[in-house]
This record gives structure tokens, sequence and C-alpha cells, in this order.
């Protein structure tokens, strides 16, 4: 029974570490916080789809950056800054981009794992490309000089405002998401993950279940591309590409995947690291995080979290009474 309170507890605890940043660091790192918020927001959506759907998407990326542009561009030609219309714009954005994507690589006859992942990858690499020799979206140079995200009169700039609106938007995110995999949809993804076939043999639609949780996560991806574009002042094609969807690959392995709180310290751990040691060691520190992860997926294949978390909070308590199964 214990074990079913660790992540609970890890949940609180991160929670009231991350209240009380902006108190202690300074507005640099307060502004570098920041972006670690949004990138979980990102890691949030590929775990969503990865550790609990079982579709591994190399296309986080196209959604992230398809909200990005998408307020980039309202509040470029419409000035349009608001974060009651922005926020929004973005996140139907990237549910757009995702349902689009899905009816292609999920719900298409040949939707296999390395059918969707190639799939997913291809997509993002094409809206690189198009953003890149696309000068209404600014070429290479992107679209920059953003306004300050508002709400009314009130504006946030970089520092504090900006961080608890992120982190008030991850929590709300996260939320929602430890709702969905509590509830029997989550269940039903649990299944899928575990055995799909079993699932197909019980009726279940699999696909439309993987397709829902597919634009779901792209929703959640469009919106931390919006809220890059605002913070930053700028969205870039780089945000589209196959690079940025790796990364959230590497968020999820490291911290473990199918727990939530664990794509989040996965994005924690990589952009803080990095930060301190990618100035300091910039040629090495990529071949310290290769061999850090070689080694987990060797010795810890269930991420960081498995140390502390065992594979029966992993994949939900549905099913068990007493730590034992259910006849």
């Amino acid at each position: 029974m214990m074990t079913a309170r660790i992540i609970p507890r890890l949940q609180w605890a991160a929670l009231v570490v991350a209240v009380v940043v902006p108190f202690v660091l300074s507005d640099y790192l307060t502004v570098f916080a920041t972006k670690v918020l949004i990138l979980s927001l990102l890691a949030l959506s590929f775990d969503l789809v990865w550790g609990y759907a079982g579709i591994l998407s190399f296309g986080q990326a196209l959604f992230f950056g398809g909200g990005g542009y998408v307020a980039a561009v309202l509040a470029r030609d419409y000035g349009v800054n608001a974060a009651i219309v922005a926020l929004p714009a973005a996140i139907l954005a990237g549910a757009l981009l995702s349902a689009v994507v899905a009816g292609v690589v999920v719900l298409g006859k040949s939707a296999t794992q390395i059918f969707i992942a190639l799939g997913t990858m291809t997509a993002s690499y094409a809206a690189y490309r198009l953003a890149i020799s696309w000068y209404y979206l600014g070429g290479q140079n992107g679209i920059s000089s953003l306004p300050l995200l508002k709400t009314g009169s009130y504006e946030f700039d970089e520092g504090p405002r900006f961080y608890y609106l992120a982190l008030a938007l991850l929590i709300v995110i996260y939320a929602v998401s430890r709702f969905l995999v509590r509830s029997q949809l989550g269940l039903a993804l649990t299944g899928i993950r575990e055995n799909v076939r079993r699932m197909v043999f019980l009726g279940y639609r699999v696909n439309v279940f993987k397709a829902a949780v597919f634009v779901f996560s792209g929703a959640i991806a469009g919106l931390a591309g919006g809220l890059t574009a605002f913070h930053e002042g700028f969205i870039g094609p780089g945000s589209l590409g196959t690079v940025l969807s790796t990364q959230a690959v590497l968020y999820s392995l490291l911290g473990g995947s199918g727990t939530l709180i664990g794509a989040v310290f996965g994005a924690v751990i990589i952009e803080t690291l990095g930060f301190g040691l990618s100035d300091r060691l910039p040629e090495l520190w990529p071949v310290l995080l290769g061999i850090i992860l070689l080694l987990l997926i060797i010795y810890r294949p269930q991420g960081l979290i498995s140390l502390i978390v065992s594979v029966r909070e992993r994949t939900g308590a549905f099913g068990w009474l007493r730590g034992k199964p259910r006849r």
C-alpha cells in the first residue's frame, strides 16, 4: 500500500518546490525555470501517447510548433495577444494538426507501431521544411518581436509572472491528464498498451482510443508551443523539427513513461543538466547524455522513476485487490 502513495507524495513535493522557485532563484534563472515548465507540458503530451497508449510518436514537435506559429501569426498580423484568445487558438491548432495526422497514421489500415513512428517523424520533418521555405512564416528566421501575452491590461513579462502562468497551466493539464489515465478510459488505454490483441479480441476499437488520446496530447503540445512563442518572443522552424520531438522522447525515457510525473522529472533533469553543462562541456555533454541514457536502458528500462515506484503503480492499480490480481 505504501507504493501506491509514492506518486501522490512526489506530486505534492514537486508542487511545493515549484511554487517557491521564484523566491529562491534570480530572475535570469526563473526565466530558465519557466522554459522547463513549458517543456514539461511537451513531455506530458508524449507520455500520454507512449506511456499509456503505446504510440511511439516522433511528431510531437509538429503540434508544438503548429501551436506556436498560430499564436505568433495572430499576434503579428492581427494584434491578438490576449491569453484568453491566443492560447486556446494554439491548443486548437495542436488538436487539429494531431487529428489530421491521426487520421492518416493512427486510424489507417497499416497502423503498426513502426508505421506510426515513421509517419509522425515524416510529418514533423515535412512541416519543418515547409516553415523554412515559407516567406510568410519568416523562413529560417521565424517570427520574432512578438508582443507580451496579456489578460486585460495585465501583461505576462519574463520572470515570476510568466512562471506562475506556466505553472498554473501545467498543474491544470497534469490534473486533467491524471484524472484521464485513472478513469475507465485510462483503464482501456492501459490494456491497449499491455496487450493490444486481447483488447481487440474483447471488442474494443483500439485505434479510436489511440486517436482520441493522440489528439488530446496534440492539444497539450500546441498549448506548450503557444506559451513558448510568447515567452521567447520568437518561434522558428526548429520548433517543428524532429530534434525537439526526440527531446520529448528522451524526457519520458529518462524520467519513466506511464507515470506522467516521470516525464516531468525527465524534462527537469535533462534541461537542468544541459543548462549547467552545455556551455562548460559543449562537445562532451551530448556524449554524457547518451551514455546516461544507454546505461538507463540497460539497467533501468522503466526510467529513473522505477527506483522508487513499482511496475504495479506504473500500470495502475486497476484489477488489484490487496496486492493480488482479481479473479
